[in-house]
């Protein structure tokens, strides 16, 4: 997919991450970029994370994924070209590979380390509205690329006893990176995940952190359910694996707090 070159992108840029895994955050990126492209919002999914799960949960196997990040991150390939079609309209990915593993070793000595997929984002991919950047479950070299590149950060959060203590570091992380590389950086929000209904420590965790971040925490909750997890064994969000079930409706609300929240941010702007 060829681009203009030196371009700003007016695409908005929101990193998902939380640096632990098993929190949500690919099953987020994925079913948040398929609602926003139901809406005819036209979506990448970049997908940073070496696992290459968002890759995987979009059909797309290892052996199909010729131009992946890395070359975007190590120079030898512009975002453009890594850009693919998905089977979902209008939502686009960039895929993973195993090699982002490596990239990290590879580029500790390499000039501007911290800040390469902020400038491959540079290349004026004008005709997305957003940009999600899958970022891996850990607060390493990649993650930093993602917050140095992004505009916001939208962390999903599991409704679990350490919760608090878990994006605390991540708020700080986010704090350090705002003041050394990117000062328009900002948390977009919160989303709680997994949510049980019938525990009570669910809902004592979902009182906790919007006590703690207040309006920061979306009012959408993603439950834990059967078809969610299911969904990435079939190479589709669940949005297309089982639109009526109880997931599949909440990510339809997240996407429709997510673009609420936009319209607020550009009319204080």
């Amino acid at each position: 997919m060829s681009q203009p070159s030196g371009l700003p992108t007016s695409a908005r840029i929101i990193a998902i991450a939380n640096q632990k895994g098993g929190v949500g955050k690919t099953t987020t990126a994925i079913n948040l970029a398929t609602a926003l492209a139901a809406t005819r919002k036209r979506a990448l999914i970049i997908d940073l994370d070496p696992q290459g799960n968002a890759s995987t949960g979009l059909g797309i196997p290892p052996t199909d994924r010729k131009i992946t990040a890395y070359q975007v991150l190590m120079g030898e390939a512009t975002l453009g070209e890594a850009v693919r079609a998905t089977d979902i309209p209008g939502l686009f990915l960039v895929p993973s590979s195993v090699d982002l593993a490596g990239a990290e070793i590879e580029l500790v000595s390499e000039p501007n380390r911290e800040s390469r997929l902020r400038d491959a984002l540079r290349q004026g991919l004008d005709e997305f509205d957003y940009i999600l950047i899958d970022c891996p479950p850990s607060l390493n070299l990649l993650t930093l690329n993602a917050l140095v590149g992004a505009q916001a950060v939208l962390v999903p959060l599991q409704c679990e006893f350490f919760a608090l203590e878990g994006i605390s570091h991540l708020v700080k992380t986010i704090e350090r990176v705002k003041k050394a590389f990117n000062p328009t950086l900002e948390l977009h929000g919160i989303v709680l995940t997994m949510f049980d209904k019938r525990n009570n420590l669910s809902d004592m965790v979902a009182a906790d952190v919007r006590g703690y971040f207040g309006d920061k925490v979306y009012q959408t909750v993603i439950p834990r359910n059967v078809r969610v997890s299911e969904a990435p064994s079939h190479g589709k969000p669940v949005l297309l694996y089982d639109m009526r079930c109880a997931g599949s409706e909440a990510y339809l609300h997240l996407a429709s707090e997510v673009l609420k929240r936009e319209r607020e941010l550009r009319a204080a702007s």
